[in-house]
C-alpha cells in the first residue's frame, strides 16, 4: 500500500513529491543527528528545530502535490506554484539546517550582519510560499477542478485558513520572538517546545496551518460516504477551527501559556 501511495503521489506532482519524500528522509537523518550530538541552542538540542521543519515541509509538500493535481485545467499555473513551493521550502530548510550546524538561532537572530541577512532571506522565502498557496486557493475558487461538493469545499477552506495562519508568522517577526511575556528558549512542552510560562504564537500558527490537511480529508471522507449536507459539515468544522485558532492567538498575545508549568 505504501508503494502504491508513493507511486500515486509521484504521478500527481513529481516535483513536490520528490521534495516531500526528501524531507521525510531528512527528518530521519536529523533524528539520528539529535541522538549523537548533544549541542543545544536556547536549551534545546540544535537539531530539534530542523527536525520539526523537515517533517512540516514534507507534510506540506505532499499535501500540495495531491491538492494541485485536482486543477487539471490549470497546468501552467500549477507548474509555477509547484516550483515556488519547491524552491522556497528547500531554501528555508537549507538555511535552518545551516544555522543549526553553526550552533546559532535561525529565527529572530540579528546578532551579526550575516545572521540578520539569513533571517531576512528566510522571511522572503516564507512570504513567497504563502502567496503561492494563496494563489492556489484563488485557482480553486475561480477555475474548474476535478473534485466537487464537500471535498472541494474542504480544499478551498483549508487553503484559506492556511493562508491566514501563515500570516501569524508576520506577528512573530513584529514581536521579534515567538514567545509573548517571556524570552524564547524557556521551559516548554516536549518536542514542540511551546512555552509553559508565557504566550506562544506558534500554537495558533500550527492549528490554523494544519487545516490544510484536516479540512480536505474531512471533505473527501464525507463525499465518499455521500453524507447529506457534507459541505455544511465542512463549513462548520472550518468555523470551529478558525475560532480555535483565534482563541489560541488571543491567549498567546495575552501572554498566557496553553499548558502552564507546574
Amino acid at each position: 500500500m505504501i508503494k502504491a501511495l508513493v507511486a500515486e503521489t509521484l504521478r500527481r506532482n513529481r516535483l513536490l513529491a520528490v521534495v516531500g519524500f526528501a524531507h521525510l528522509a531528512l527528518f530521519l537523518v536529523l533524528i539520528a543527528a539529535a541522538l549523537v550530538d548533544p549541542t543545544e541552542i536556547l536549551g534545546l538540542n540544535r537539531w530539534i528545530k530542523p527536525m520539526k521543519f523537515a517533517i512540516s515541509i514534507a507534510i506540506f509538500a505532499l499535501t500540495m502535490a495531491w491538492l494541485l493535481s485536482y486543477l487539471e485545467q490549470s497546468r501552467r499555473a500549477v507548474a509555477v506554484i509547484s516550483a515556488i513551493i519547491a524552491i522556497t521550502m528547500t531554501g528555508e530548510m537549507v538555511l535552518i539546517a545551516m544555522q543549526a550546524w553553526r550552533g546559532v538561532q535561525s529565527h529572530f537572530n540579528a546578532s551579526s550582519a550575516f545572521d540578520g541577512i539569513v533571517f531576512s532571506v528566510m522571511g522572503m522565502l516564507i512570504l513567497a510560499n504563502t502567496f503561492a498557496a494563496g494563489y492556489a486557493g484563488l485557482l480553486f475558487l475561480r477555475r474548474p477542478a476535478s473534485i466537487a461538493g464537500a471535498h472541494l469545499s474542504g480544499v478551498r477552506l483549508g487553503l484559506l485558513l492556511f493562508f491566514f495562519a501563515s500570516l501569524i508568522g508576520g506577528l512573530m517577526v513584529g514581536n521579534g520572538a515567538h514567545s509573548v511575556g517571556v524570552d524564547d528558549g524557556g521551559p516548554g512542552l516536549p518536542i514542540v517546545n511551546w512555552s509553559t510560562t508565557g504566550g506562544d504564537l506558534r500554537i495558533a500558527h500550527f492549528a490554523g496551518m494544519h487545516a490544510l490537511q484536516a479540512l480536505p480529508l474531512l471533505g473527501w471522507f464525507l463525499e465518499r460516504r455521500r453524507t447529506s449536507n457534507g459541505r455544511r459539515w465542512v463549513q462548520l468544522t472550518a468555523l470551529a477551527l478558525s475560532a480555535a485558532t483565534m482563541l489560541l492567538l488571543l491567549q498567546a498575545l495575552a501572554g498566557r501559556a496553553l499548558l502552564a508549568a507546574g
